[in-house]
């Protein structure tokens, strides 16, 4: 892989932190890395291969230094202001947030399911929904071996799913203070309601979930619905997967196709009691599946459960996974 510069833009935010460290965790070869924030944070050093990097102010001229790519982990609307900029400069944007996720002419990708609709791209490339991201990766290799049908899934998503706020108002929640954040207390609480609702009764983040699948699965017409819930979890986002197949399957072929797909850790020992759970998954960097089994009430179908680390995997891994992909 050849050097390149690099910016990470919302640099002191929850994912903007982990993208820094993945960078470092995974070797790339940055030959330069600028750190962007907004005003506020400017000033503010973090280490990175045992020197300090001061945050930047972000501006219109944050760009004009030849920077090779840029990974954003900011607002939809810092991303629709600044992504065009850099991408005009000549710089490849990696943007987490969901400004341009079902743009057309903008690729949403995972890796290990999309990847090749990276090939020959340059621009703006859209990190998916922190859900989104772990359901196709347990999906599309069974989509591959049997044909998707429908998919029913319900999530169980960690605070740490909302940013810095979602921590601070569990902890202060579990002290008994008021939430500041959320809703309703998160503490000793679900609450199954995460972004606005609209006129269907759906939230934002059920949308997005749905809609990102179909994308990056190349399955525009597939049948989809989805609950996303909060739960009193500080990190590790949870999916609870129901799916139904054109094929009929063996349950061992399926653990085998998902223990030998990319990006997976099968964690299915029933007998010892060992399934995925947020507290095992954190800090990793696969998906985690496990309770797999059949659905009797459905021909065909499917169920498993699915954990990964959300600021990782969901989020900040998956932007320099695109990266290490691109200059490959």
């Amino acid at each position: 892989m050849k050097p390149f510069t690099c910016a990470v833009v919302g640099a002191s935010g929850m994912v903007g932190k982990m993208m820094v460290q993945m960078l470092e965790e995974r070797g790339l070869p940055v030959s330069a890395l600028y750190l962007f924030a907004s005003a506020r944070s400017a000033g503010t050093t973090f280490r990175f291969r045992g020197a300090d990097i001061a945050i930047e102010e972000l501006t219109e001229t944050s760009f004009d230094r030849g920077i090779d790519v840029a990974l954003f982990a900011v607002s939809n609307g810092v991303s629709r202001q600044y992504a065009p900029i850099a991408a005009a400069k000549g710089c490849i944007v990696v943007d987490n947030s969901s400004a341009w996720r079902m743009d057309d002419d903008v690729p949403l990708v995972v890796p290990e399911v999309n990847g090749s609709d990276l090939a020959g791209y340059k621009g703006i490339i859209a990190n998916p929904n922190c859900c989104a991201c772990p359901a196709v990766v347990a999906l599309k290799p069974l989509h591959d071996a049997y044909g998707l049908r429908r998919v029913v899934i319900s999530t169980y998503q960690a605070v740490s799913g909302a940013g810095v706020p979602g921590p601070d108002d569990l902890t202060a929640t579990l002290k008994g203070e008021a939430p500041k954040h959320f809703p309703h207390p998160i503490a000793h609480n679900l609450i199954p309601h995460i972004g606005d609702f609209d006129e269907n009764g759906y939230t934002g983040e059920e949308t997005k979930l749905m809609a990102e699948v179909r994308k990056m699965l190349h399955l525009p017409d597939l049948a989809i619905t989805a609950t996303t819930v909060r739960v009193p979890v500080y990190n590790g986002h949870s999916l609870s997967i129901n799916a139904t197949f054109d094929k009929p399957f063996q349950l061992v072929a399926i653990c085998n196709q998902l223990k030998n797909a990319p990006g997976i850790t099968l964690v299915n020992n029933l007998a010892e009691k060992i399934y995925p759970m947020p507290i095992t998954a954190s800090g990793t960097d696969t998906v985690h599946i496990g309770r797999v089994r059949r659905d009797d009430s459905e021909e065909n179908g499917l169920n498993m459960w699915v954990v990964s680390d959300n600021i990782r995997k969901g989020a900040a891994l998956n932007a320099v996974q695109i990266v290490e992909q691109i200059f490959s």
